[in-house]
């Protein structure tokens, strides 16, 4: 949830993490920290409650010289959000400093048997007890921090991605992870280490991949040649890492001249879109080709059930492939909390196929899922964005969405990218099985071809969009609407609007309005039905008319064409014509536009809303 960053080499660290802390601010923002050693040895620290602008602001007449350091951007766990309780923190001695990200759970038993020692802490924070624990252990057992580090983290329940910095060592970095990501990146006589790789790619293109329960020494001495990095287990075990070459750009991570990241990504789904479909959909040979599915074919046609397993946006993408699995392959589908499923001592077999959904791939309740769905024997197919992800690499097998990175913390461009996905892997199955008509296979197959070009033209009704979003800035309280495929797409519009605007919004099967959330319905109360020409269209204008008759505010997304609910609908707005399984991409776009102009025009802060955080790899 948090973002670390490190550096060592030969340049000034400060820039480097500052810039670093920057491009992870997506993680976490409700305070900042940098801890560097200068030429002189000594070691500094420096926090800031609030973003990494007023971090910079704090240290702009401090001394930031050295050329080793860590920082890090927090999204608050234990401990209110302020200074004292930003990372990086002190030792006992001040010797050594450390940034974390994770949760130690028992840090609570670990802090009492500490202060029995006679140490004390001025932090709430599980994290300080952490860098304490391992300045005990390296002073009571008199080894090296390498052998300290190791010793502590078996101690230690819970996730964790650490750096650490020894003022007596201004050569080493070290750090280490279970559960929370960390990437090395190897320069010209330098290293950096991140939480992802965005932080990197402006000065290498080559990094490891640190896995669960690895430490990393990291050491750069320019006076005495030295260069090393050395990968070993929390036990001591040593490891070879595999180097492994970014796919990244550097122009991916800049806003490309929109206001926010999220009105960028917006726009690029047209792209994204394609670019997740390259490879995959050969509209002139009428066909998908998805690898996962092809390497692993029996495993899908002989599943009894198929398990969906993800969190917030990712979950409304698995509602989606449930409706599309349950159509096309006649295979029984349960989509899943990860949270939820991971507690709840779930009937788990063999011949269960378990589809995990996150945008980044590391999302702990999702990890801890598919951990628990493996240890009974079941087939992970994961779906996620991040190449070389943890749980990517954790599943049998998958499919990467392919969008680049998503910097704005509520999703869109993923949440498209997974429909597709799953719709694709559902097509796969269903054709497979024999399950899925010929002619219908082809004709979803060719409309697919046709979405990115169909979203372009939901898009060009962005300004129109921004016009009426204005009215209903006043609103408190928001209901989304949708049946079908696009009840899903209710959720998820409903998600958008709470996460960056702060009004509470529900979704709800239209059918369910009349079940205890009509009574809520007035002239203050905003209604967004989703209401495309197809499947149960009829039904859905008959729940439209009872929200009219209570005087209640309707916008409305349509088919081109439509001559029924424009007439009833305050606003509409307009989506091609498309296959009712293919509606979700086109539906979800003025969602989220209309969602992110409302957000503008309250003054939110559009791409960093409050409380949030991009990835969510805590629990």
């Amino acid at each position: 949830m948090c973002g670390i960053v490190g550096y060592i080499g030969r340049r000034a660290a400060y820039p480097i993490l500052i810039k670093g802390l920057h491009r992870l601010e997506y993680r976490g923002y409700d305070s900042a920290g940098v801890a560097l050693i200068n030429e002189q040895g000594k070691l500094n620290v420096y926090k800031a409650k609030g973003k990494v602008s007023q971090l910079e602001a704090y240290a702009a007449d401090k001394d930031t010289g050295g050329t080793i350091g860590i920082a890090h951007t927090r999204w608050a766990t234990h401990g209110e959000p302020n200074a004292v309780n930003a990372h990086p923190h002190y030792s006992e001695s001040e010797r050594l400093a450390i940034i974390h990200n994770g949760i130690i759970e028992n840090y609570a038993v670990l802090k009492a048997g500490l202060q029995k020692e006679g140490y004390t802490f001025k932090s709430e924070t599980d994290t300080e007890v952490l860098v304490q624990l391992i300045e005990y252990t390296q002073l009571n057992k008199h080894v090296d921090l390498k052998t300290a580090v190791q010793l502590a983290l078996q101690q230690v329940i819970g996730a964790y991605a650490i750096a650490i910095l020894d003022k007596d060592h201004p050569d080493t970095l070290i750090a280490a992870r279970k559960g929370s990501p960390l990437v090395v990146g190897i320069g010209e006589g330098e290293y950096f280490l991140a939480s992802d790789a965005t932080p990197i790619v402006e000065y290498t293109d080559q990094v490891i991949y640190i896995e669960d329960e690895e430490v990393v020494v990291l050491t750069v001495n320019s006076q005495l040649s030295i260069l090393n990095y050395q990968l070993s287990t929390i036990n001591g075990v040593e490891k070879t890492p595999e180097i492994k070459r970014l796919e990244l750009s550097l122009s991916q991570l800049e806003k490309g001249g929109y206001p926010h990241f999220m009105l960028k990504e917006i726009f690029e789904q047209p792209r994204t879109l394609t670019d997740s479909m390259r490879g995959r959909v050969n509209v002139r040979q009428d066909n998908i080709a998805l690898s996962g599915f092809i390497d692993n074919k029996d495993r899908f046609l002989n599943a009894k059930r198929i398990i969906i397993t993800a969190c917030g946006t990712s979950w409304h993408a698995g509602l989606i492939a449930m409706y599309a699995i349950e159509e096309f392959a006649q295979i029984p589908v349960e989509v899943e909390y990860s949270s939820e499923f991971r507690y709840r001592k779930p009937v788990i077999n063999k011949d269960d196929v378990v589809i995990a959904i996150s945008q980044s791939g590391e999302t702990a309740d999702t990890l801890a899922a598919i951990q628990l769905a493996k240890s009974k024997g079941a087939f992970i197919f994961s779906i996620c964005n991040v190449i070389g992800a943890s749980i990517p690499r954790l599943s049998d097998s998958g499919c990467y969405t392919h969008v680049g990175p998503e910097i704005g913390v509520a999703s869109t461009k993923a949440f498209t990218a997974q429909v597709v996905a799953l719709t694709m892997l559902a097509l796969c199955i269903g054709r497979e099985k024999g399950t899925l008509a010929p002619d219908q296979y082809l004709r979803i197959v060719r409309e697919l071809g046709q979405i990115p070009d169909k979203i372009e033209r939901v898009l060009s009704q962005n300004k129109r969009i921004a016009d009426f979003a204005k009215t209903f800035t006043y609103a408190q309280n928001f209901i989304y609407l949708g049946r079908g495929y696009n009840y899903p797409v209710a959720l998820e519009g409903a998600l958008k609007l709470k996460e960056i605007s702060y009004i509470h919004a529900e979704g709800y099967p239209a059918a369910e309005m009349k079940h205890g959330p009509i009574a809520l319905i007035s002239q203050e109360m905003p209604v967004v039905v989703v209401a495309p020409h197809c499947g149960t269209y009829e039904k859905v204008v008959s729940n439209i008319q009872e929200i009219k008759a209570r005087k209640g505010r309707v916008i409305a997304v349509v088919t081109e064409g439509d001559e029924v609910v424009s007439k009833i609908a305050d606003y509409t707005i307009e989506i091609p014509e498309t296959e009712e399984c293919l509606t979700p991409l086109l539906t979800v776009i003025p969602l989220q536009l209309m969602a992110y102009h409302i957000a503008v025009v309250k003054g939110c802060d559009v791409d960093q809303p409050r409380n949030l955080a991009k990835s969510v790899t805590v629990e």
